[in-house]
């Protein structure tokens, strides 16, 4: 336990332009998931979530947390950490 707690871990940082695989980080992160795309899948994920709350609650609030997950993508893409 000692040694994990020891390690230090970086987060990911967003490519500049013309770096490798930008285009793709373009497309997916900033167009799609930053994008009306993005913001409007995870406001239909909240929504269809909380009409059904009431069939199946554990179901409901696994698709809040997706939803929000979709919302916040863009945030959560560049703050993940990784052990090195």
């Amino acid at each position: 336990m000692l040694v994990l707690g020891s390690m230090t871990a970086s987060a990911i940082t967003a490519p500049a332009s013309g770096t490798f695989a930008f285009d793709l980080y373009d497309v997916a992160v900033n167009d799609m998931l930053k994008g009306p795309v993005g913001f409007v899948g995870g406001l239909a994920a909240i929504v269809l979530s909380a009409v059904q709350i009431t069939k199946n609650w554990m179901l409901a609030a696994g698709g809040v947390l997706g939803g929000t997950a979709m919302i916040k993508a863009d945030s959560i893409t560049t703050s993940l950490g990784m052990i090195i």
